[in-house]
């Protein structure tokens, strides 16, 4: 008979997933459909397809989730319990954020929540704060690099571009769209694509007691590879269904986009999220991609940019990691005496 609590973290980590799709469809989509440079059909499928791609294509993520945030004595003494908290407190905020058309990180929302249970259990020893200090100056860093790529990207293209007929440009950087567009899901995909990846790897590693499973996480590998498919298509198909509220949001009430605002925009923020990703970092392409289409939209006049709709995306920026990880700590200390 399966575990049952291994089925339940591989069933709630590819809602994760789904849910993480879903929400953060706006990240790849909504510059080129803000710009009308490609059709939200179109960009979907293209996100959807791309998506995939980037998170099967990666483990440096993955590796982090699943075995940088906690200590090993932690996962050894409580097993699946921080493991479920930190599922549940991101799935219930990523939900109530996606249904009221709010962009936020999932990714530093499961950091959160997943950190939170493990202090529930046994304090705040629990905790590879080197890793965390990590992750927590990527909040700050990637959004003010998302944002300063953007602007100077932008800037640029229209000083070289400044003699050249504007109707010849939107055709140009419409069409450039669809790398660009293609670029950051693929990024997206090599980021939080690998949430499932890491969370389902790190509840088998708990089930079998291999830890050289994660040395042996490959697409290639026949013990592995179905880890890396199922998260891939989770994504994949919350990215094809795609947040519509949220793409709104992000594409069309933060500020007007022409084509090569959208192109600028999706360059820089994917730069952004693919040197993390090689690096190992999650970051929040939410932030980045927000940052990045606010970036371009100040270099028109600042008025450009809606701020009150820029507040209330950092905003909730800024409650994810205390709520997310509230909900953690509340369900790992509910759950403690059930394990």
């Amino acid at each position: 008979m399966p575990d049952p609590f291994l089925v339940l973290i591989i069933v709630l980590a590819l809602g994760f997933g789904v849910v993480n799709g879903f929400n953060d469809a706006a990240n790849a989509v909504a510059a080129s459909i803000g710009s009308r440079a490609i059709s939200p059909r179109n960009a979907i499928i293209l996100a959807a397809c791309a998506n995939f791609v980037g998170s099967a294509t990666g483990t440096a993520v993955a590796q982090t989730i699943g075995k940088g945030i906690l200590v090993p004595e932690v996962i050894s003494d409580f097993g699946y319990l921080p493991v479920i908290a930190g599922l549940g407190a991101v799935i219930i905020w990523g939900s109530i954020a996606t249904r009221n058309g709010v962009p936020v990180s999932l990714t530093h929302g499961f950091v959160a929540g997943l950190a939170a249970a493990g202090m529930a259990l046994a304090g705040s020893g629990a905790v590879v704060w080197g890793i965390m200090r990590r992750i927590l100056i990527s909040v700050a860093a990637a959004p003010a690099l998302g944002f300063a790529g953007g602007f100077a990207l932008m800037v640029i293209l229209l000083w070289a571009l400044r003699h050249r007929a504007p109707s010849r440009m939107r055709v140009v950087f419409s069409r450039l769209q669809w790398l660009t567009t293609a670029f950051l899901a693929f990024s997206h995909g090599n980021n939080d694509g690998q949430m499932p990846i890491g969370i389902i790897t790190m509840a088998w590693v708990i089930h079998s007691g291999q830890n050289g499973l994660w040395e042996r996480l490959s697409l290639l590998n026949p013990e592995t590879w179905w880890i890396i498919v199922v998260s891939a298509a989770a994504i994949s198909i919350g990215t094809a269904v795609g947040g519509w509220r949220v793409i709104r949001t992000v594409g069309i009430k933060v500020t007007d986009l022409e084509p090569s605002q959208g192109f600028a925009a999706q360059f820089s923020a994917a730069a952004v999220i693919e040197g993390a990703s090689r690096l190992g970092i999650p970051v929040s392409t939410t932030h980045c991609s927000s940052a990045a289409i606010m970036g371009v939209g100040a270099t028109r006049r600042l008025s450009a940019v809606r701020w009150g709709v820029a507040r209330r995306i950092v905003i909730a920026w800024v409650i994810t990691f205390p709520i997310c990880g509230g909900i953690g700590y509340l369900l790992a200390w509910l759950l403690k005496p059930w394990f």
